[in-house]
């Protein structure tokens, strides 16, 4: 597995990262016992960048990749966020990014996580309520005590990541990058660039709609959270697919699978771009690794980008309420 460093002076991690979320909701059916070895695999092939926050489950996420990597701390770089809270039942969701509650949201994650410590600590969404400093801050503290290795902020906008950096240098921007989620180009990754942070492309597959698996809106299980999602919806679904056969045509060509060109295409963007593709599957999880080895021509990459220019899906990434806190 080839390595790419997060930012200027950041650590070194596998080119390719592992998604963790879906091994525990939103995604459909869940398997612990495949999901965990899933991770295991993972490990084994040197994908050592492992993604989960405490709001996956709720809470179960963190469980299962903290039981799944005991033994095995030195092997991984471990990745969560705080921010976004839940009830138990899940029926409300608010934004915290208050200074006592990122330490009370450390604490816990370390305990599920059975760690000493969090290599990245993501703030998930960014609070509009509290001055993007006082988080920051407050989690520079738990860098100092030494609960947290480097710091990093999920969909935030060029004004929060410039005020943010200047209280404590953030190592990693995670916002969703793909062929069909293009806006962090531009500004965004402008941005980090000039800031010297890396920058963690999650959803590099669309939420799978690019690997060409989803043919219809009924392949998607009653309880998969997609179903909400207004690009897997009606129209909008149908017009997708029809990207998603073209890129699927090149990828025929080329002998690699639709997901692996989508893939290619984010990692070939700057070798300061990291892609994590979540799965629960150790089928897809090595169809993903393999990526890295798939080098794109110019002459390809204009095929593709002809294909998926800025904005060519079509519908919203997230239902419209959820699009007030992306790139904020």
């Amino acid at each position: 597995m080839e390595k790419r460093k997060l930012g200027k002076d950041g650590p070194e991690v596998s080119a390719i990262g592992l998604g963790c979320m879906g091994m525990s909701e939103f995604y459909g059916s869940r398997d612990e016992k495949e999901s965990t070895a899933t991770i295991h695999r993972a490990i084994d092939i040197g994908v050592n960048f492992l993604d989960t926050a405490d709001m996956y489950g709720p809470f179960q996420n963190e469980i299962l990749v903290g039981k799944a990597i005991r033994g095995k701390r030195d092997k991984i770089f471990l990745a969560t966020k705080f921010g976004i809270q839940r009830t138990e039942d899940s029926s409300k969701r608010t934004i915290n990014g208050r200074p006592e509650y990122v330490k009370s949201a450390c604490e816990a994650s370390l305990k599920r996580l059975g760690v000493e410590y969090i290599d990245l600590y993501y703030q998930h969404r960014v609070d509009h309520n509290v001055p993007i400093e006082e988080t920051v801050g407050a989690m520079s503290d738990l860098v100092k005590e030494g609960k947290v290795r480097f710091i990093g902020l999920s969909e935030a906008g060029r004004k929060t990541i410039e005020k943010a950096d200047k209280v404590h240098h953030i190592t990693a921007l995670q916002t969703e990058y793909s062929l069909w989620s293009r806006d962090p180009e531009g500004e965004i990754l402008n941005t980090v660039r000039k800031l010297g942070i890396g920058f963690v492309a999650y959803s590099p597959l669309g939420r799978g709609f690019l690997t060409g698996r989803f043919k219809k809106f009924e392949d998607l299980e009653p309880d998969d959270y997609r179903r909400h999602s207004p690009r897997f919806q009606g129209e909008n679904f149908i017009k997708n697919l029809q990207l998603v056969d073209k890129i699927n045509e090149i990828a025929k060509e080329k002998n690699v699978t639709a997901g692996q060109l989508a893939l290619a295409w984010v990692l070939s963007q700057g070798d300061d771009i990291v892609p994590i593709p979540g799965t629960k599957h150790i089928k897809y999880l090595n169809e993903n690794a393999e990526a890295v080895s798939v080098k794109l021509s110019k002459e390809e990459l204009k095929r593709i980008n002809d294909i998926f220019p800025m904005n060519a899906a079509s519908g919203m990434r997230y239902p419209e309420a959820m699009m007030e806190f992306v790139n904020k």
